[in-house]
C-alpha cells in the first residue's frame, strides 16, 4: 500500500503543479475536489478496510475509493486542465491520443461501466476476494483497478473532461442505471451467499447496497445538472438578441 499512497501523494503535487502552469485560471472549486477524491483514496488503501477479511470495513473501502474519489476525480477536470497546462506540443499530443481507438473505448460509458461491474463480479463472485486477503501485492492490483475502472466509468457518464464521440445524455444515464442495477444485485448476492473466510459480510453487503445507491444517486443528479445548464446555454444562445 505504500506505493499506492505514493502515487496518490505524486498525483496531488501533479494536480497543484499544473495549476499553476495553467493558462488560464483554474477554479478552486476542481483543486478541492482533485484533493478530496485523494484523500478518500488515502482512507481507502490505509485505512482498516485494507482487511480483506472484515466486509464491512473493506465495503467502507471500496465505496471511497471506487465510487467517491472516482466523483470527485471526475469533478475535478484533470483533462481539461492537463490540456491548458501543457505546452503546445505535449498538448496537440494529449489530444490525438484521446482521439484514438483505445480511447475513444474507454471513454465510452456503454464499454467502461460493463468493465467496473464485471471487475466487480470477478473480485466477489470467485476466490479472488479471498487470494486478495493474503497477497498484499495483489490486493494493490485490485486497489488500483477499482480506482481506475471506477473513475473511468464515472467519466464516460458525466463526461465533464473532453471525450471523442460523446454519447447522449439519455445512453449514458441508461449505462449508469445499468451499472448501479449490477451493483445492486451484487450486493444482494453477497448479502445471501457471503465469501468463506469473512466477517461482518450482512453489514458489508448492506453498506454496499446503501452507499452505492447514494452515490449513483449523487451521479445522475449531477448528471442532470450537466444536461439542463447545457440546454439552458444552448437556448440563451439560439434566442433572438
Amino acid at each position: 500500500m505504500t506505493v499506492l499512497l505514493a502515487l496518490l501523494l505524486a498525483a496531488a503535487a501533479a494536480y497543484v503543479a499544473a495549476t499553476w502552469r495553467c493558462r488560464s485560471p483554474w477554479p478552486l472549486a476542481r483543486s478541492a475536489a482533485w484533493l478530496a477524491g485523494l484523500a478518500a483514496a488515502a482512507v481507502a488503501v490505509a485505512g482498516p478496510g485494507a482487511a480483506h477479511a472484515d466486509m464491512h470495513a473493506h465495503m467502507a473501502a471500496h465505496l471511497l475509493l471506487g465510487m467517491v474519489a472516482p466523483v470527485l476525480f471526475v469533478l475535478a477536470a484533470p483533462v481539461t486542465l492537463a490540456l491548458r497546462a501543457l505546452p503546445p506540443p505535449a498538448a496537440r499530443r494529449l489530444s490525438r491520443l484521446l482521439r484514438t481507438a483505445p480511447a475513444r473505448w474507454a471513454t465510452d460509458p456503454l464499454v467502461a461501466v460493463p468493465v467496473n461491474a464485471a471487475g466487480l463480479w470477478l473480485l466477489y463472485g470467485t476466490g479472488l476476494h479471498t487470494a486478495v486477503a493474503h497477497r498484499p501485492a495483489l490486493a494493490a492490483l485490485v486497489w488500483l483497478h477499482l480506482l481506475l475502472s471506477g473513475y473511468l466509468a464515472t467519466a464516460a457518464v458525466l463526461a465533464v473532461d473532453p471525450a471523442p464521440h460523446r454519447r447522449p445524455v439519455a445512453v449514458r444515464a441508461l449505462a449508469l442505471a445499468g451499472g448501479a442495477a449490477a451493483h445492486d444485485v451484487l450486493a444482494k448476492v453477497l448479502y445471501a451467499h457471503p465469501p468463506a473466510g469473512t466477517v461482518g459480510a450482512e453489514e458489508g453487503a448492506r453498506l454496499m447496497y446503501d452507499g452505492g445507491t447514494v452515490v449513483t444517486l449523487v451521479t445522475a443528479a449531477l448528471l442532470w445538472r450537466r444536461w439542463y445548464v447545457s440546454r439552458e446555454a444552448v437556448r440563451a444562445a439560439t434566442q433572438p438578441a
